[in-house]
C-alpha cells in the first residue's frame, strides 16, 4: 500500500482504468509547458528538492567561530485537486457502460494541468518559482487585439532572441484567447495561425494556463521542470453515494536563462491607450 491508498477505495480495476484513462487523456490535451521545457523525472514521491549548486553564508553555530554556509535548493511543491465520483457511475462501469460520467475527473485533471502551466509561465512566489513570462515582462512585445499583426510580433521576438545570442529552434506558447484569435483571423485567405507556422521552426503550443503568448528557445538548458511524483490519483474517503478522490503531483521549475524567452503581451497594448 502506498500513500495514494487506492486499495482502500470501493473501486474495481475496471473503474480505476476508466478514471486513469480519462485523466491521462485530459492531461495530454491540456498540458502545454511540458512540450517546450526540459523535463527531469519523475523522481518519486519522496524526492523533495533540487540542488542549485549555490550556498549562502549563515550565522556561525553558537559559541564557535566556525564558518557556516547553507546550501540553496528549490523545494518541490505539491499540487492537489479533490473531486468526487458517483458510486452509481462506478457501478455502471463494472456493468460495461460505455458512457460513464467522468466529468469530475476531466475537470480536476484540467484544473491541475492549468495550474502547472501557470506556475511555469507566470511564477509562484509562495513556492519560490520564477515564471518564464513573469521574469521577462520588461522585454514584452505587444500584439494588441489585431491578430493580423501577430506575425510581426513573432518576428520581433525572434529578433530580440537572436540579438541576445539565443539560438533556436523557437517555439510559441499560445493562450486560449491567442490561439482562437489566430485561427479565426485570416490573411491572404489562410488563418494567421498558418502564417505563424512558417515563421517559427518549433511547435505552436496551445496553453490554456498562459496569459498572452511567449516565444521561447528550444535549444535546451534554459528551462527545467523537475517532477517528483507525476500526476497520480489517490483515495480520500467514501459514503453510500460518492467516492472522494484527488489528483496530485509534486514538482519545481528552474528558470535557468530568463533571456531565452520573450512574452507577447496583449495587456501591454491596453495600458498604453
Amino acid at each position: 500500500m502506498n500513500h495514494l491508498f487506492r486499495g482502500h477505495a470501493p473501486i474495481s480495476d475496471a473503474g480505476w482504468q476508466e478514471i486513469d484513462k480519462e485523466a491521462a487523456r485530459t492531461l495530454k490535451t491540456s498540458l502545454g509547458a511540458r512540450r517546450v521545457v526540459d523535463f527531469v523525472g519523475p523522481k518519486g514521491w519522496e524526492f523533495s528538492a533540487v540542488g542549485t549548486g549555490r550556498n549562502r553564508p549563515v550565522t556561525s553555530p553558537e559559541k564557535t567561530k566556525v564558518e557556516a554556509r547553507l546550501r540553496q535548493v528549490l523545494p518541490l511543491v505539491e499540487l492537489r485537486v479533490p473531486f468526487e465520483m458517483k458510486r452509481s457511475e462506478l457501478d455502471a462501469i463494472d456493468r460495461g457502460a460505455k458512457d460513464p460520467d467522468t466529468d469530475p475527473v476531466i475537470a480536476a485533471a484540467r484544473q491541475i494541468a492549468i495550474a502547472e502551466d501557470r506556475v511555469i509561465f507566470h511564477g509562484y512566489a509562495a513556492a519560490g518559482i520564477h515564471g518564464i513570462a513573469e521574469t521577462q515582462q520588461a522585454q514584452a512585445i505587444s500584439f494588441g487585439e489585431n491578430f493580423a499583426e501577430f506575425p510581426n510580433a513573432i518576428a520581433g521576438a525572434k529578433t530580440k532572441l537572436r540579438d541576445s545570442g539565443v539560438s533556436g529552434p523557437y517555439a510559441v506558447a499560445l493562450s486560449e484567447h491567442a490561439y482562437a484569435g489566430l485561427t479565426e483571423t485570416t490573411s491572404g485567405g489562410y488563418p494567421v495561425l498558418e502564417h505563424v507556422r512558417h515563421i517559427v521552426d518549433g511547435p505552436l503550443v496551445w496553453t490554456p494556463g498562459l496569459d498572452g503568448a511567449v516565444v521561447l528557445s528550444m535549444r535546451g538548458g534554459d528551462f527545467e521542470l523537475t517532477i517528483g511524483q507525476d500526476f497520480s490519483i489517490g483515495y480520500l474517503d467514501h459514503d453510500a453515494q460518492t467516492v472522494r478522490l484527488y489528483i496530485e503531483e509534486s514538482f519545481t521549475f528552474w528558470l535557468l536563462s530568463a533571456q531565452a524567452a520573450i512574452p507577447l503581451n496583449r495587456q501591454a497594448a491596453a495600458r498604453r491607450r
